[in-house]
């Protein structure tokens, strides 16, 4: 629980594991779930309890730090409430607009402070925050279908769109299932080379783990072709070195 400042132990330490896990490129997850990622719409809805994340401090940490705009306006939206709680509180939110990276960010945390923390600059942040998550989604997923549409007609180099992919899945917050559906369909396509197949999975620890054990049991099922053959054995080996390196055994 908060203490009297407004700030709990719990914030510190989940505060502290958040910067921990920016400085490593780690994802932040959902707590209590390691296999979902947290996305702007989790810090959005206020029906679902964050725990550590639920505290100023480990907010602000999001807010600050965070790499992508709709998750660091996300966590500066969930933030803005708690300023009126305590004058430390307070002083945080003006911190993150003066840190951030962000600049809609820090605009938004200025027209929130000074309307002293009203409710209708709240709601407005929030009105924002949820418009630019669905905008953006919208223009990360038109980007990976032009970039698909071009290595199709060789206008793109096959290093290049599997870059380029990785880039705007992750700066999209895609959600798992529509990376999964993505992924997939280009490992069991047959107009897509082999050779472009085998980048990908040359970033397959890139992928979240359940993106990754949904790529492989949708290979593994699927009707078996001489090329198919190649990228499941792959795949398989693959599987075997991460279970080898969890277990310390080279």
């Amino acid at each position: 629980m908060p203490d009297r400042l407004g700030i709990s132990q719990e914030g510190v330490r989940t505060a502290l594991e958040i910067k921990e896990r920016y400085r490593n490129g780690d994802p932040l997850c959902v707590p209590g779930e390691e296999l979902r990622i947290l996305t702007p719409e989790n810090l959005m809805n206020h029906n679902l309890d964050l725990t550590g994340f639920e505290d100023p401090l480990a907010l602000a940490m999001v807010a600050a730090r965070d790499p992508e705009s709709p998750m660091a306006l996300a966590a500066a939206a969930r933030l803005s409430p708690l300023g009126v709680k305590t004058e430390l509180v307070s002083g945080v939110v003006n911190v993150v607009g003066e840190a951030t990276k962000h600049s809609q960010v820090s605009k938004c945390v200025k027209l929130i402070t000074d309307s002293a923390f009203s409710p209708d600059a709240i709601a407005k942040v929030r009105r924002h925050a949820a418009k630019m998550i669905v905008k953006t989604r919208r223009q990360y997923t038109a980007a990976l279908r032009f970039n698909l549409q071009a290595l199709m007609e060789g206008a793109i180099a096959p290093r290049q769109f599997v870059h380029e992919f990785f880039e705007l899945t992750e700066a999209g917050n895609l959600r798992n299932d529509i990376r999964k559906k993505l992924l997939s369909s280009l490992m069991l396509s047959e107009n897509v080379r082999p050779s472009i197949k085998f980048l990908m999975l040359e970033n397959f620890e890139r992928m979240p783990t359940p993106v990754r054990l949904g790529i492989i049991s949708d290979v593994l099922r699927a009707e078996p072709t001489h090329h198919l053959e190649i990228i499941k054995e792959e795949l398989k080996w693959i599987v075997t070195q991460e279970r080898r390196d969890k277990k310390g055994v080279h």
